[in-house]
């Protein structure tokens, strides 16, 4: 795109600023400037700004890291050790009822806090909005925030039922979202204009993630418009920097936080603060912990749980790089698949991890690339957009266990957009109406419905029930016709 030389009001004579211009040269970034004779004097104040807002010496180092660990042979990957997983088939009932209780006394003495990872936009879904304000088309028309922020609440009143002190008040679990530049503002405002959905308000602690510049395939930075150097967010694991830089490790300290639950906002069926986690955590005695379910079949495009290297650290390997001929080896001990145990975001931490893994993360400075077309002020340029993920955690974690649950309990993506094959806001809707339904039938309730019944289902509201207990004096003998929801 051609533009006109500026006019003589803003003589083209005046250069950059001396020592910024050589701090970029410093970096090889000096390319910044190549349009600057033909800026407007506000073009050039927004670009100078928008160049000293940058960690130049930080970005640098990222951006070198993040090439030469390109094409670096990784650890050969070995399957994950049965010893360190929780398979649905041997958790015995004893084992989940002392670890409901153990994880309970946790969120009764305050320990427990939970981040949310919220920083996308629902552009999939045919939606500007954060993905945590869409409303999947429940009977009650909750959006995924208003059912996390119930969840939480009922955690709260079973763990002040289980401490039997009348006296004695159970702190509030507290709330730590992850925004990002998009999503910050209108997450705010709708958390505000729904009161916080029963929560107070000073439970909910918001924190954006951080963006970085968009590189070309040399490591130049990309402009967006000739006075913009484009950027986008860091990815999901930008939460390890995004919560040491705003010192939010330091204030989960304060609360006497010691334990993390982490995931993300698009998991309609997501169980916040499960108290069965928190102490299977604790009880193991591990650093990270993830839930994980059995990977459907093979090509199943999933992110599974793998060991690098003989006695080497667990860490994830996206589908696409897991070589097809690995993917489907059974185990013949166990009939599994060798590779089964798919990542499905749901984390948990301690604190002193936490402020490890950032740390170690910082140091290391290498981010995934990942190709993209770039709008640029030349149209759109191939180049990377820099990220990290929130499993790149998992290599620092001196010991890990993961906890087998079950995708029609607890896991139910939204993804794409209804119409399309999988993850969608109505696929997500009916794994929780038919899990919903079945709590009521156990609970003695009976439905009656118009459209069969796997087309359909019920809602138990998060404050009523968390994981389908306390409902038989709701629902024995009671009859509920499908769809509706069932609340107090």
């Amino acid at each position: 795109m051609m533009r006109e030389p500026v006019s003589d009001s803003n003589p083209t004579s005046s250069p950059p600023p001396q020592a910024l211009l050589e701090r970029l040269k410093d970096y090889g970034q000096e390319d910044v400037f190549a349009l600057w004779d033909e800026l407007s004097s506000e073009e050039r104040d927004i670009l100078v700004k928008d160049i000293e807002n940058l960690d130049l010496s930080r970005i640098d180092r990222i951006i070198r890291c993040s090439f030469n660990s390109q094409g670096v042979p990784a650890a050969a990957i070995e399957p994950v050790p049965e010893s360190i997983v929780s398979t649905v088939e041997e958790r015995t009932m004893e084992d989940r009822e002392r670890w409901w209780k153990m994880g309970m006394k946790a969120v009764s003495e305050g320990k427990l806090a939970v981040l949310l990872l919220s920083g996308g936009q629902g552009t999939r879904l045919g939606s500007s909005d954060p993905k945590g304000c869409f409303n999947i088309g429940l009977p009650s028309g909750k959006s995924l925030f208003q059912l996390q922020a119930e969840r939480i609440l009922c955690v709260q009143r079973l763990a002040s039922q289980s401490i039997n002190e009348g006296s004695k008040t159970v702190p509030p679990i507290h709330w730590y979202i992850m925004t990002s530049p998009f999503t910050d503002e209108v997450t705010r405002k709708y958390f505000e204009s729904h009161k916080y959905f029963g929560l107070e308000a000073d439970q909910v602690t918001f924190f954006q993630q951080g963006t970085i510049p968009c590189v070309s395939k040399e490591g130049r930075f990309v402009m967006e418009t000739p006075y913009r150097v484009a950027k986008s967010p860091d990815g999901n694991g930008g939460v390890y920097s995004a919560l040491k830089f705003s010192r939010l490790l330091e204030d989960m300290a304060t609360r006497g936080i010691k334990y993390i639950d982490c995931y993300g906002v698009d998991n309609a069926l997501v169980r916040v603060a499960d108290p069965t986690f928190l102490g299977y955590f604790i009880d193991k005695g591990v650093s990270t912990a993830a839930k994980v379910v059995r990977k459907a079949y093979p090509q199943e495009k999933v992110g599974v749980f793998v060991r690098r290297g003989k006695g080497g650290p667990l860490s994830v390997v996206e589908y696409s790089e897991l070589d097809p001929s690995l993917s489907s080896v059974i185990n013949q001990q166990t009939g599994r698949l060798r590779f089964c145990w798919s990542n499905v975001c749901l984390h948990m931490f301690t604190l002193d991890f936490l402020n490890q893994v950032a740390n170690g993360l910082e140091k290391d400075s290498i981010y995934h690339l990942a190709e993209k077309k770039i709008p640029s002020a030349h149209g759109h340029t191939l180049g990377y957009k820099l990220e990290q993920f929130i499993f790149d955690a998992f290599p620092y974690a001196p010991s890990t266990a993961l906890f087998e649950v079950l995708r029609e309990e607890e896991f139910a993506p939204v993804k794409n957009a209804n119409g399309s094959n999988f993850d969608t806001p109505d696929s997500a809707r009916l794994l929780l109406l038919r899990l919903h339904a079945r709590w009521v039938v156990a609970a003695g309730g009976f439905l009656t419905h118009s459209v069969p019944l796997y087309a359909t289902g019920v809602e138990v509201s998060p404050l009523c029930s968390y994981a389908g207990e306390n409902l038989e004096s709701i629902c024995r003998g009671r009859t509920f016709h499908a769809p509706c929801e069932i609340s107090f």
